[in-house]
């Protein structure tokens, strides 16, 4: 987490020092301030949303999904999780933390990877709400069917990936 967190400043401040070449002082306070109000929306809304995806868990039988979408429920599970994923209404804000807490509820790796996928790809909501009004349902469709598949190949991607790292030596 600290390697992120050093890469992700390091960025940062690579594009610090382009903007301040580019444009000195002026373009670094209006990005300083842009950040700010990023900032501040965040600080926010995450709690809030943390605080959502809690009551989430309390309300919902976390146990039980986690049952049929644990980690042993295989190919079926992450079929049904990619489509629990696309089902799932809201943005980062929410559908992270439901999938954390529905992790944490014993649901397995490759489950969530496709359930993040399947919100990802297919977001209902968005379908509903952006897509299919600008695109028309024909693009809907084709979009659709083309992109089945990818949040169940996610999720055996992630499965085959911890079968492999299971192999390795000192790996529990």
């Amino acid at each position: 987490m600290i390697a992120i967190a050093i890469g992700i400043w390091t960025v940062a401040g690579a594009l610090a020092l382009a903007v301040h070449r580019r444009e000195g002082a002026p373009g670094l306070r209006r990005s300083g301030a842009f950040a700010a109000g990023q900032g501040r929306a965040l600080a926010l809304r995450l709690p809030l949303a943390m605080l959502a995806a809690a009551f989430l868990a309390e309300a919902l039988p976390i146990e039980n999904i986690a049952s049929v979408i644990g980690p042993q429920s295989g190919l079926a599970g992450i079929a049904l999780a990619a489509a629990i994923g696309g089902a799932m209404p809201g943005g980062p804000m929410t559908s992270f933390p439901i999938a954390l807490i529905v992790y944490e509820g014993g649901a397995g790796a490759p489950q969530i990877v496709a359930l993040i996928a399947g919100w990802s790809i297919f977001a209902l909501h968005r379908v509903l709400a952006y897509e299919a009004p600008m695109m028309g349902w024909s693009f809907v469709a084709l979009r659709m069917a083309a992109c089945a598949i990818l949040p169940i190949l996610a999720g055996l991607f992630a499965q085959a990936a911890l079968a492999l790292l299971a192999l390795l030596p000192g790996a529990s």
